[in-house]
């Protein structure tokens, strides 16, 4: 059973994602007894028997993830009880990072959908697409390009977004984030990838 001492204090910010998806950032309203309420924006409030992990810091080590089912919903405040023990992870384990890649999706039976990535880490992608239709939980097969390296993974859709084009007027674009499993090799790959563009980034700041 996951302890106090293993919980994110009263009135502290944590990270919550939901199947790998981007993480929201959450303020822990209370936590003790059995879980814990969070207060969440409504944009990121999950469904009652959903599964999410919460992250915050253990620093120096990395940081906590605690897996979570949630309970109870009441607008913006979440109940949520631990469903596992809370562990470290080390920092090259959620490297997440890019923007702008090129980004190939294709299913057998429909024409390649060319888009381009919003950000990446080593099991999931988030990113846009004009003129295709994807429902969650379909099957994928993604074409990654990362710098002169280039990652050819199958996923699966965890969210879907349709986002119409306002100004000027357009196509309608998708946004999806796909979860996958990269094996060690092109998870080592994207992590060096991200990293060095994070590198680059804070050069240029």
């Amino acid at each position: 059973m996951t302890t106090l001492a293993q919980l994110p204090d009263a009135g502290s910010y944590v990270e919550m994602t939901a199947s790998d998806e981007q993480a929201a950032r959450v303020r822990v309203v209370h936590a003790g007894g059995a879980g814990l309420t969070l207060s969440t924006p409504l944009a990121a409030v999950p469904r009652v028997g959903s599964s999410v992990t919460l992250r915050w810091s253990a620093a120096p080590r990395g940081r906590f993830a605690l897996p979570c089912a949630v309970v109870e919903v009441e607008e913006n405040r979440v109940e949520v009880l631990p469903a596992g023990e809370a562990h470290v992870e080390q920092q090259r384990h959620f490297v997440r990072g890019g923007g702008g890649e090129q980004i190939i999706l294709r299913r057998d039976g429909w024409i390649d959908a060319h888009g381009w990535v919003r950000d990446i880490s080593e099991h999931s992608a988030r990113a846009h697409f004009e003129g295709t239709n994807v429902v969650e939980g379909e099957e994928l097969r993604l074409w990654i390009q990362l710098g002169s390296e280039i990652i050819n993974v199958p996923a699966t859709a965890s969210r879907v977004a349709m986002l119409p084009q306002q100004v000027p007027p357009g196509p309608m674009s998708v946004e999806i984030v796909a979860v996958f499993d990269s094996g060690e090799a092109q998870a080592r790959l994207i992590r060096r990838y991200v990293m060095r563009q994070q590198l680059l980034s804070r050069s240029r700041a």
